[in-house]
């Protein structure tokens, strides 16, 4: 019987590795528009984002958003967009790929307090849902199928 990572490639699925910190928090390595940087891949999260003072280390072009954001105990935060955007996890890529921007210091407060790296930002459930995600937490994976924007 084939394991699991040759099930998913046969599938069309993309093996992307992840490690947990000490907080339980998974960190994986992407690269928005070519640049590298660590995020918190977090199922619960809608949308994916970074921090307002890494949008010109990943080249971002923004504009205001109407919309607030919540999380981690924090509510009503201003928000931008990045639209049309490079988003590579491993060997996986999606092209138009849109971010929000927002104040991500709280996070990285919180990570700091714990002796743990801070993080770019956050890889939420709008990737993770479009891409049919499978995360295998036992031997540390995540599976991305390639989707539409591939």
């Amino acid at each position: 019987m084939e394991g699991l990572p040759e099930f998913f490639k046969s599938k069309g699925y993309k093996k992307i590795p992840f490690k947990i910190a000490k907080t339980k928090h998974l960190i994986i390595k992407a690269k928005i528009n070519g640049i590298g940087g660590r995020f918190i891949l977090d199922t619960g999260a809608s949308n994916s984002c970074v921090g307002f003072e890494e949008e010109f280390y990943f080249n971002l072009i923004s504009s205001h958003s109407d919309t607030t954001a919540a999380g981690a105990g924090a509510v009503g935060m201003e928000t931008r967009i990045s639209y049309n955007n490079s988003l590579k996890l491993s060997n996986w890529t999606q092209r138009d790929f849109n971010i929000i921007v927002f104040d991500l210091q709280h996070v990285n407060l919180a990570l700091e307090n714990h002796q743990v790296e801070r993080v770019h930002g956050i890889l939420g459930a709008d990737v993770l849902i479009e891409s049919a995600a499978i995360v295998d937490y036992e031997n540390k994976y995540l599976y991305l199928k390639d989707g539409k924007k591939a």
